[in-house]
């Protein structure tokens, strides 16, 4: 068993160093989990697949193992994250996703309190962010519609970015893969995974994240200097009207959410609802509201393409990490890992509540380090429903602050793609951004946790 718990001790290590480095972390996950598995069968610590499913050779077996993850994966959990992927993609193609932004943030510029505004935007976002899946494109579309305003209204462009950087802080809803992937493994539909445990968790994260973006920024601001002075700058396409579709078209990025809460166990639950037959469903509404527009059944028939490319996208990017992340997975398992981190933590006095912060933090310091919340999660999403198993404890009780957990750290990464996003169209430093962003994080990071073990039973 030593030599069990120093192979996994060092591909750890090559791993998180390879990864951080900037290395593709599939090929990286793939590799470590192929070298764990190996060490399962030259230690005889584990049997990779069971006989009636076997190759007949153990070292083909990995192969095999990885081919039958690709097929199951991508047959359900992929198919549901490809087809929000591609409806997102489409509704930035046809603009929907800018006038939903446009529309949801007017309200905001008749608010004459800078602060306030400052907050009230981060909910916003968090908002938006259950029709806008894409951290980086929310924060690009804000950026363009609201930064304008809080500059205006005299707030620094420190405090305006740390604030909408952080708007996707929660991956929550329907729309995220990281909560269709948690609700798969916790062996639930998304829409009860979405209303019973990440709603009453994110409400009071949200709340949290607020108040302190309200008390922080402001505190950073006087720090600094900044005198808070209105402006006359306004919105930068303003006088660009022509460039916005329809406002009924705010509705669109909005069905989905709509169609799989309404046919669900909270609403009718006589009709079934999954994610991927909603998506289609608003796809083929869309089309009809873009064939009303224009006319044009041609134009109307290749623009669809977007939904077809982003769903390949993600196969490419997503779905591949997915298949990684498991394969590293079940090398950990395989090679008695796991179990023997259970036993320490088991004769050590830690119970469940430990375990579950000890797997957030791997996660959270794995997302700073790789800037990226689905990474880190993909490779772990799969121990969680062990590990929690075996600790007595509710899958999602683990899943849901693991998940969470994701987001709100790579918030404070500043090589995360929607911190350097908006970081550079207010031409800041992402270090200066993320300096403001830590303390809301933290925040939001231990009421994660103190909400998930007093809500989530």
């Amino acid at each position: 068993m030593f030599m069990a718990l120093l192979l996994t001790l060092v591909v750890i290590i090559i791993v998180g160093y390879l990864v951080f480095k900037n290395y593709k972390a599939q090929t990286v996950l793939f590799l470590g989990g192929i070298v764990l598995m190996a060490g399962a069968i030259i230690l005889g610590t584990g049997q990779i697949l069971p006989a009636k499913s076997s190759t007949g050779l153990p070292w083909f077996d990995i192969y095999e193992f990885i081919k039958n993850t690709f097929s199951s994966t991508t047959a359900s959990l992929g198919l549901m994250i490809m087809a929000v992927a591609g409806f997102a993609r489409y509704m930035e193609e046809i603009g929907a996703s800018k006038v939903l932004v446009k529309l949801a943030v007017k309200p905001l510029s008749k608010i004459h309190a800078p602060y306030l505004v400052l907050s009230a935007t981060y909910i916003l976002g968090q908002f938006l962010a259950l029709f806008i899946p894409s951290a980086s494109g929310l924060g690009v579309l804000l950026m363009v519609t609201v930064y304008p305003i809080l500059i205006s209204l005299g707030v620094s462009k420190l405090s305006a970015v740390a604030a909408i950087g952080t708007t996707q802080s929660l991956d929550i809803g329907p729309a995220s893969g990281n909560s269709v992937l948690s609700a798969k493994n916790a062996g639930m539909d998304i829409a009860s995974y979405f209303t019973s445990y990440q709603i009453p968790v994110g409400i009071c994260i949200v709340v949290t994240v607020a108040v302190l973006h309200y008390l922080v920024q402001q505190w950073f601001d006087k720090k600094s200097g900044h005198v808070v002075k209105k402006s006359d700058l306004i919105a930068a396409d303003s006088n660009k009207e022509e460039a916005y579709p329809p406002l009924i078209y705010a509705i669109l990025p909005i069905i989905p959410l709509g169609l799989i809460l309404t046919f669900s166990k909270i609403g009718i639950a006589a009709i079934k609802m999954d994610v991927i037959t909603a998506m289609l469903i608003s796809i083929s509404i869309s089309m009809l509201f873009e064939y009303i527009r224009y006319r044009d059944a041609k134009k109307i028939f290749s623009s669809i393409q977007v939904f077809f490319d982003g769903m390949g996208v993600q196969f490419a990017t997503v779905i591949t990490l997915i298949v990684a992340g498991q394969a590293f997975a079940e090398g950990l398992i395989k090679i008695g890992a796991i179990d023997t981190l259970i036993l320490f933590a088991q004769s050590s006095g830690l119970g469940g509540t430990a375990m579950i912060v000890v797997m957030t933090a791997i996660i959270a310091g794995s997302a700073i380090l790789m800037g990226s919340g689905n990474a880190p999660f993909f490779a772990f999403a799969a121990l969680a429903p062990t590990v929690a198993a075996k600790m007595s404890l509710n899958a999602v009780q683990m899943l849901l602050p693991m998940q969470f957990a994701a987001s709100i750290a790579r918030s404070v990464s500043p090589i995360t793609a929607v911190i350097v996003a908006v970081s550079g169209i207010a031409k800041v430093s992402p270090f200066d951004v993320v300096k403001r962003t830590a303390i809301p994080m933290a925040g939001a990071m231990i009421v994660n946790l103190i909400a998930t073990f007093l809500l989530v039973k």
